[in-house]
């Protein structure tokens, strides 16, 4: 942790009194340490003790009461290379959960460009409550990470779920983070990701219900490691910035496969989350076509396999990762896939698991290796799965 930044959000819970022991940890790792306290939680630590130990000045309100200078909450999140608030109390949760914005923390947090740590504190039955849940599952959906509050005596005199992770144990998963975000560093990765739409006329297409999160979720992991991603997307509504990103936007399987023909060699991983249509019109339409029959055919032609052309140009160095979405007998055809397309893993995942599939922002997952080993992952958050498949990934890439 050398040099890294890190800002660290204080909230008015009692666990608070943990963190000077933390900042003392931070900064015996040669971590720089800036401190956002809320209001409240100046009953719970002196500020004074926060800015002694961490060495820097404590941010508490949008301006200086004594000299009246602003305090620029744009200029506090674009400082750090993380942003550890430490501990969440179940208020401060739902205001970044709703993107309520009423201290400076708050602010802070929707204007954070940095990856979010969040250790949660709270007595057990407001950790167990089903809105704690929910907020806390919509935030990991946002690709925040999560430390678990952990069991323990509470200070309401409870035993149970609640307690917030001990400093030492987030300083290992801060050295943990910063270790696996320099781990793609140089790497290059082409992604594929979103639906292809086969256009019938010009109001018309053939198409899928791709969304095209699971290959962006894929594309950001990349991105947060340190690899260089040229994302190939079709037609979505997902933004993703980053200076290391370079996205080529496109409509049809013909145009997705002239820039991986143009590209794929140049780069060390490819994975092919793509949805490409199958077939597209053989003919498209230069007017609309009108309502006048009480039958239509379309005849279609075969669109090119872009994932097998990519399998088929393969060098010995590099490493190519497909998937595959069925309704049925998911394995089978998965394994077929990796020796067909030349693949070195597969991505499998079945329309008949709740909650997997086009639109959701969850998905269960096998990877299939090309030596058919299996290993299966339970339902999650497709960003959650992002971290998964790239591990995979780094780990596979690293034997080969």
């Amino acid at each position: 942790m050398k040099g890294k930044k890190i800002l660290l959000g204080i909230t008015g819970g009692i666990a608070a009194y943990k963190i000077a022991f933390l900042i003392r940890l931070l900064k015996k790792e040669e971590a720089e340490v800036k401190c956002i306290m809320t209001p409240a939680s100046c009953d719970f630590i002196s500020p004074l003790t926060i800015a002694t130990l961490s060495e820097n000045p404590v941010y508490i309100d949008f301006w200086n009461q004594k000299d009246g200078q602003w305090t620029n909450h744009v200029e506090l999140g674009m400082w750090p290379d993380v942003f550890l608030i430490a501990p969440l109390t179940a208020n401060t949760l739902a205001k970044l959960a709703t993107g309520y914005c009423d201290n400076l923390l708050t602010a802070t947090y929707l204007s954070a460009k940095c990856p979010l740590l969040i250790a949660p504190a709270m007595d057990l039955d407001m950790y167990a409550h089903p809105t704690t849940t929910n907020n806390l599952n919509l935030l990991a959906s946002y690709g925040v990470q999560i430390l678990p509050a952990e069991s323990g005596f509470l200070a309401s005199g409870l035993i149970g779920k609640g307690r917030m992770t001990e400093p030492e144990d987030i300083v290992v998963t801060l050295n943990n983070f910063f270790m696996l975000k320099n781990s793609m560093l140089g790497k290059k990765v082409l992604i594929t990701a979103g639906p292809t739409h086969e256009h019938i006329d010009p109001v018309r297409f053939i198409g899928n219900h791709s969304t095209g999160k699971m290959g962006y979720a894929i594309a950001e992991e990349f991105l947060n490691r340190g690899a260089e991603v040229l994302l190939i997307s079709g037609p979505t509504n997902l933004t993703l910035l980053h200076p290391k990103l370079q996205i080529n936007k496109i409509i049809s399987a013909n145009e997705m496969l002239s820039v991986v023909q143009n590209n794929w060699l140049s780069y060390e991983i490819g994975v092919f989350c793509a949805a490409v249509a199958d077939y597209r019109p053989i003919v498209q339409e230069v007017r609309k076509i009108k309502k006048n029959d009480e039958e239509l055919t379309i005849t279609l032609i075969k669109n090119p396999d872009i994932l097998a052309w990519a399998g088929e140009k393969k060098k010995e160095n590099q490493f190519l990762l497909g998937f595959a979405l069925e309704t049925n007998n998911a394995i089978d055809y998965a394994e077929k896939k990796i020796i067909n397309k030349n693949l070195d893993a597969i991505v499998v995942n079945s329309l008949e698991n709740e909650g997997a599939g086009f639109g959701y922002d969850t998905n269960k997952i096998s990877i299939i290796s090309k030596k058919k080993q299996i290993t299966d992952f339970p339902i999650k958050q497709k960003k959650e799965l992002a971290s998964d498949i790239v591990n995979y990934i780094s780990k596979s890439f690293i034997k080969k």
